[in-house]
């Protein structure tokens, strides 16, 4: 493969983590309107504690050093590596509505994959596609750094949690901006400790965010999908 400037490798970055990429990300709260419609995160402060949690205790125990791993292993044309990793990343899901929105988007991905002429993105057909398995396959293929990958998938759920906050409550732009920029050193701390972490580090359970998805499956009135 012929190689990439750091200037076109960051432009496939921007690719990936911009919200016009489609594969639907944007119809899931990850169980944010049951959390919002019962007043538990239903202020600034309180947002940036529960994605704070979320970013630090749950992605940055399960899915931030699993992309890590599976960068590699995309790297080294490891197939079996991808799909053990690709299994056991599927099985930290704690509720049905996680887990189908994970393999959703996730082969919402792979079919835009294999329509750009990416490599292997065809194989991700064959069975049930995390969406951090696809993610690293295109950041694997287009050459953008595992930790820099990383940074921009964890930007990429944070963005999109926070344009679901705004969709719900009344969260005005600039209070918006401001936990995006708060929530930085979060998402920077998260992607150093997840490089540091032994494979037997990984998995986490968080029973609030469990909750919170479980009841938003049968919420009476929801905005976004179960």
């Amino acid at each position: 493969m012929q190689p990439l400037s750091s200037y076109t490798a960051l432009l496939r970055l921007f690719h990936l983590v911009s919200p016009a990429l489609p594969i639907g990300a944007f119809a899931f709260s990850q169980g944010l309107e049951w959390a919002i419609e019962e007043h538990q995160q239903n202020t600034e402060a309180r947002l940036k504690n529960w994605w704070t949690g979320l970013i630090s205790e749950g992605l940055g125990k399960t899915d931030a050093p699993v992309l890590l791993r599976l960068h590699g292993a995309w790297q080294q044309g490891d197939l079996v590596r991808v799909r053990e990793w690709n299994q056991r990343l599927l099985s930290f899901r704690e509720t049905q509505e996680l887990l189908d929105e994970d393999r959703q988007v996730g082969r919402a991905l792979a079919k835009l994959l294999v329509s750009l002429d990416i490599p292997d993105a065809a194989s991700l057909l064959e069975h049930d596609t995390a969406l951090v398995t696809a993610w690293s396959l295109a950041a694997s293929t287009w050459q953008i750094p595992a930790q820099t990958s990383l940074h921009g998938w964890l930007w990429s759920w944070l963005e999109n949690q926070v344009v679901a906050a705004s969709k719900i409550l009344p969260l005005p732009q600039t209070p918006a901006q401001r936990l995006l920029l708060q929530l930085s050193p979060v998402i920077e701390q998260t992607c150093e400790t997840a490089a540091q972490m032994s494979d037997d580090q990984i998995g986490q359970s968080l029973p609030g965010w469990a909750m919170a998805s479980m009841l938003h499956e049968t919420q009476y009135s929801r905005l976004f999908r179960s």
